[in-house]
C-alpha cells in the first residue's frame, strides 16, 4: 500500500486509512497480528490492460538497458503512432515493461517532432525534464498522462478527449532505478479512441519560481514561492506538486476576491518516491481575480535524512536528481462554455516575464498569442524583444513573419521565412507559410514548388494539403483542388476551412 502524501484535499481514489481503520489495525497489532477466521477470498485483479483491448498498441522502437548500479535513469521513448486520420483519444494506459524498474513516466505529445532532432540513435535520448516544442499556436492539450506504480488508468469524461494526429509523436519520459544487475526496460502504451471530440478545454497551468531556488548548506526552512491570479472563473480539476529530495512541506491554496481561503493541497512530509498527479473528487470553482499560491518548504540541513550530500552543500534549480525543483501542475478547465485556453495562456505568460524580464521563449509565446488573438501590433513587438535576447530562434521568425503578414508588410514577412528556414531548412511551419505568402505577392512558381515538396513530405498533414488546394484554386485548376480540399477533409474532419473550399470549388468547377 503505497503511503498518501496528502493532509488536505478530497481526492478521487484517495489511498488514506480512516482513524476507525487505523484504530482496528492497532488493536489487532496490540493483540498479536492473530489470524482471522473469516477470511475473505483474496482479490481478483485485472489481468492484461486495465481498461480492455486498447484501440491502438504502440511499442517503443528498442528496449533501453538499465545498468546494475548507479544513479537513477531518466530515459525518453518515442513512439509514432501511425493512424490515417486525426482521432480523439479518451484514455491511454501505459505499460513501463517491468514495474520494478520504473520510478514514473511522463507521456507528452510531441507534434512539432522536436524529440527526434534529440534522438540521435533511434532509440530513445536521456534527460530528466525533455524539451517538446509545440507550435506557438498550438494550446497544450491540457491533460496528465502519467503513469506510477499502483496508479489506475484514467477514462477522461465526454467532452475532455484530446486530438491525435496522423505523424504525431508520443514521448514517454520514464524514470527508472537500477536494480542490482542488467536490465531491460521497453514500455507501450495503449490508445483508446472515441468519436466525441473535444468540447471541454483544460489548461496545465505551472507555478514555479526556480529562478529563486538556490538553497544555502544547512538552511532549515527554504520557502519558494509563486502567486497567479486568474483571469477568468475556472475550475481545478487535479493537481500534480513536484519537488526533489530537499522538499519538506508542499502546499497551494486559493485566496478569493472575498477574502476566503481554500487549501488546494497540503503535504507535510514530501517523499518523492511517491510523488503522484491528484485527481479531485469535484471540481473546485474559482473565480475571477483568486490568487492561486505555492509555498514549498526545503531542508538543506544536515538533520534531513534525504539529503543527498554529506555535508550539506549549496543546491540550485535544475534537472539533475542532486539539484531542486519546485513545480506545482494544475489542471485548469477555464468556466464559460467555450475554448479560453488562449486567454488563460496570455496571462500566465505576462506572469512569467514578471519574474524572468529576460525570458525569451516567454516573450515568443506571448507575441504568438497575441496574434492568435488578432492583435499582430503587440505580437510583433513581442517576437522582436524575442529575438533581440535570442537572435537565432527559428520559431521567433516564424510567428513574426506571421505577424508582419497580419500587418500588411508582406516582403518583410517573406524574408522573416526565410530567415526561419535559414537557421532550420526542414522547419515544416515556416515551409507552409513562406508558400502561403508567395501566393499573395503572386510568385506562384516558387509556391507551387515548395506546396509539391510540402505535400510529399507531409502527405497526411490536412492544412497542407488545403493550402495547396487554395493554391491550385487559385490558377483555375478546380479539379485538382478539389481533389486536395477532399484529402484535407478525410485526414481532419473538423478542417471546418477546407469544407468551405471544396464547396466553392465545387460551384466554380460546375460552371
Amino acid at each position: 500500500m503505497p503511503p498518501w502524501l496528502p493532509e488536505s484535499g478530497k481526492f478521487a481514489d484517495d489511498l488514506r486509512l480512516t482513524d476507525e481503520e487505523i484504530r482496528t489495525l492497532a488493536k489487532w497489532a496490540a493483540a498479536g497480528a492473530p489470524e482471522g477466521t473469516d477470511v475473505p477470498a483474496p482479490p481478483k485483479f485485472t489481468e492484461g490492460w486495465q481498461l480492455g483491448p486498447p484501440d491502438l498498441i504502440l511499442e517503443a522502437r528498442a528496449a533501453h538497458p538499465l545498468p546494475a548500479a548507479g544513479p537513477d535513469v531518466y530515459w525518453n521513448f518515442i513512439f509514432t503512432a501511425k493512424i490515417a486520420q486525426s482521432r480523439w483519444v479518451r484514455a491511454i494506459e501505459i505499460r513501463p515493461g517491468d514495474k520494478r524498474l520504473v520510478h514514473h513516466a511522463n507521456l507528452y505529445v510531441d507534434r512539432a517532432h522536436t524529440a527526434r532532432a534529440q534522438d540521435v540513435t533511434g532509440k530513445g535520448f536521456p534527460g530528466m525534464d525533455p524539451v517538446i516544442e509545440r507550435s506557438v499556436f498550438e494550446p497544450d492539450d491540457g491533460h496528465f498522462l502519467y503513469w506510477k506504480p499502483g496508479g489506475i488508468p484514467y477514462s477522461e469524461p465526454p467532452g475532455f478527449s484530446w486530438r491525435l494526429d496522423p505523424g504525431n509523436d508520443l514521448v514517454l519520459n520514464a524514470h527508472m532505478v537500477p536494480s542490482g544487475k542488467p536490465e531491460q526496460v521497453r514500455p507501450s502504451i495503449g490508445l483508446y479512441f472515441t468519436d466525441q471530440p473535444q468540447t471541454k478545454y483544460p489548461m496545465l497551468l505551472q507555478l514555479e519560481h526556480d529562478g529563486a531556488l538556490d538553497i544555502p548548506p544547512g538552511a532549515r526552512d527554504f520557502i519558494v514561492s509563486d502567486d497567479f491570479k486568474l483571469p477568468m472563473d475556472a475550475a481545478v480539476l487535479a493537481i500534480y506538486p513536484h519537488a526533489h529530495d530537499l522538499g519538506r512541506t508542499l502546499e497551494a491554496y486559493a485566496a478569493l476576491p472575498g477574502g476566503e481561503k481554500k487549501s488546494l493541497i497540503r503535504i507535510p512530509q514530501w517523499n518523492r518516491t511517491w510523488e503522484a498527479v491528484y485527481r479531485y473528487k469535484s471540481p473546485i470553482e474559482l473565480p475571477k481575480g483568486t490568487v492561486i499560491s505555492m509555498r514549498f518548504h526545503y531542508d538543506n540541513s544536515a538533520e534531513n535524512p534525504k539529503n543527498p550530500n554529506s555535508p550539506p552543500k549549496r543546491v540550485r534549480a535544475g534537472n539533475r536528481v542532486t539539484d531542486e525543483m519546485g513545480h506545482l501542475w494544475l489542471q485548469v478547465l477555464p468556466l464559460g462554455g467555450r475554448d479560453r485556453r488562449m486567454e488563460l495562456e496570455d496571462a500566465w505568460l505576462r506572469h512569467q516575464i514578471e519574474k524572468y524580464p529576460a525570458d525569451a521563449d516567454a516573450h515568443m509565446h506571448l507575441g504568438a498569442v497575441r496574434l492568435a488573438r488578432l492583435d499582430p501590433n503587440e505580437a510583433s513587438t513581442e517576437l522582436e524583444t524575442a529575438l533581440r535576447l535570442k537572435p537565432q530562434n527559428p520559431e521567433a521568425r516564424n510567428a513574426l513573419g506571421s505577424a508582419m503578414l497580419a500587418q500588411g508588410r508582406t516582403a518583410e514577412a517573406i524574408a522573416q521565412f526565410r530567415l526561419a528556414l535559414k537557421a532550420r531548412p526542414d522547419y515544416h511551419n515556416a515551409q507552409y507559410n513562406l508558400a502561403r505568402t508567395l501566393v499573395k505577392a503572386g510568385k506562384m512558381d516558387e509556391a507551387t514548388e515548395l506546396f509539391r515538396g510540402l505535400v510529399a513530405a507531409y502527405p497526411n498533414d490536412s492544412s497542407v494539403r488545403n493550402g495547396f488546394g487554395e493554391l491550385l484554386y487559385g490558377q483555375g485548376r478546380m479539379a485538382e483542388a478539389r481533389a486536395q480540399f477532399e484529402k484535407a477533409i478525410a485526414l481532419d474532419p473538423t478542417n471546418e476551412v477546407a469544407k468551405k473550399n471544396r464547396e466553392l470549388a465545387a460551384q466554380a468547377g460546375s460552371k
